[in-house]
C-alpha cells in the first residue's frame, strides 16, 4: 500500500508516465471549523423553516374560530362587519385591490427594470456602470414612508391631470371608467409601489445579465449580429430565468406593502358600488389591517384581520415559492 500525505491510494500498477495513479482518495473534511459552520448553517436554516411553520399555524389558528363564525362568504362578500354575535366578513375588496396594485406595479416596473440593466451592462461606459448602479440601489433603502409622503405631496397632484385624460379617453373600458376618485386610486397606488420595486427588479435582472458567457455574445456578434440582435439571441435567453425570479421576489414586496400604501389609498364608504376600474379606491390586505389594528379588542375582530392575513401570508408564500422553483431550475440548466 502506498501513502500520500493526507490522502490513501491503492496499490495499482504504474502508467505509462512511471506514476501511480490515486484511486478512492479521500480528503480529510474533520477539522472544527467546518464542523463548527456546517452545524451553524444547519441550525440557522432549520431555525427560519421553523419560524415560518409557527407563523402559519398562528395565523391558522387563530383564524379558524372567526372563519367558523362568520355568517358570510369570505371570498365573495364585500362586508366587513366583524364584531357582534353575528359577525359577516369577507375579503373580496381586499383581495382585487391587493392583487390589481401589485399587477400594475409589475406591469411598469419590470420593463423599465429590465432596460435599465440591460443599459448599465450592455450599452453603459465603464466608468458610468458602477455609480448608476449604486443611484438605483439607493431606492431600495429609502423607508417606504417616504415614499408615501412623496407620492401624498409630490406626485399625486401631476396624477390628478393624467387620470382626467386617461379616464376621458379610455373611460369606455372597465378597467378606466371613471368613478369620482382623485386621491389615492389603484391605479395610482400602483405606480408607486412600481418605484418601490424597481431597485430589485433591477440588481437581480443586472447580476444575471452580466453573467452571460462572454462566447455566447461574441458568436452573435461574428456571425454578423447587431448589438440588439446580440442582445435579444444571447443576454435575454440566458437571464430569463433571472428576470422571472426578480419580479416574484417585486411582486412578493408588492404584494405586502403596508407604510406607503396606507397613506396613499382612498377608502370606498360602507355601502360603495364595486366596479372593477383601476381608479377606484380601496384597501388592500396590508393597510387594512395596520389601519384597524385598534379594533383588536375581541375574538372575533382580532380572528377576522388574522385570516386576511393569513390569505396574504398565503399569496407572499406562493409568489416567493414559484420565484425559489425558477432558480432552481436555472441551477439545474447551468449544471
Amino acid at each position: 500500500m502506498s501513502t500520500v500525505t493526507g490522502v490513501s491510494a491503492t496499490d495499482d500498477p504504474p502508467g505509462p508516465d512511471g506514476r501511480t495513479p490515486l484511486r478512492g482518495v479521500s480528503a480529510s473534511t474533520g477539522r472544527l471549523g467546518d464542523r463548527l459552520f456546517g452545524g451553524a448553517a444547519t441550525v440557522s436554516g432549520v431555525i427560519v423553516i421553523a419560524t415560518v411553520t409557527l407563523i402559519a399555524v398562528f395565523l391558522i389558528v387563530q383564524a379558524v374560530p372567526a372563519l367558523r363564525d362568520n355568517q358570510a362568504s369570505f371570498f365573495t362578500s364585500r362586508e366587513w362587519a366583524p364584531g357582534g354575535d353575528t359577525p359577516r366578513f369577507g375579503i373580496v375588496e381586499f383581495l382585487w385591490t391587493t392583487v390589481a396594485a401589485s399587477t400594475m406595479a409589475m406591469i411598469i416596473a419590470v420593463p423599465f427594470g429590465v432596460a435599465v440593466a440591460l443599459f448599465l451592462t450592455q450599452y453603459a461606459p465603464l466608468w458610468m456602470r458602477g455609480p448608476a448602479a449604486a443611484l438605483v440601489d439607493l431606492l431600495a433603502a429609502v423607508p417606504s414612508i417616504v415614499y408615501g409622503l412623496w407620492g401624498l405631496i409630490t406626485f399625486a397632484p401631476f396624477f390628478k391631470p393624467i387620470q382626467g385624460w386617461l379616464e376621458n379617453t379610455l373611460g369606455w373600458i372597465p378597467l378606466f371608467s371613471p368613478t369620482g376618485i382623485s386621491g389615492g386610486t389603484i391605479l395610482f397606488i400602483g405606480l408607486v409601489l412600481s418605484i418601490m420595486v424597481l431597485p430589485i427588479v433591477t440588481a437581480l435582472s443586472r447580476e444575471v445579465f452580466a453573467q452571460t458567457p462572454l462566447a455566447h455574445k461574441e458568436g452573435a456578434l461574428a456571425l454578423g449580429a447587431t448589438r440588439w440582435e446580440m442582445i435579444r439571441t444571447a443576454v435575454l435567453p440566458f437571464g430569463r430565468p433571472g428576470v422571472i425570479s426578480a419580479a416574484m421576489l417585486a411582486l412578493g414586496r408588492a404584494l405586502g406593502e403596508t407604510i406607503a400604501v396606507t397613506f396613499l389609498v382612498s377608502s370606498l364608504p360602507d355601502g360603495a358600488a364595486w366596479t372593477w376600474s383601476l381608479f377606484n379606491g380601496g384597501e388592500t390586505f396590508a393597510s387594512k389591517i395596520a389601519n384597524n389594528a385598534a379594533e383588536f379588542s375581541n375574538p372575533n375582530k382580532t380572528g377576522a384581520y388574522i385570516a386576511a392575513g393569513l390569505v396574504l401570508f398565503v399569496l407572499t408564500f406562493i409568489v416567493n415559492s414559484i420565484a425559489r422553483i425558477v432558480i432552481e431550475r436555472r441551477k439545474a440548466f447551468t449544471e
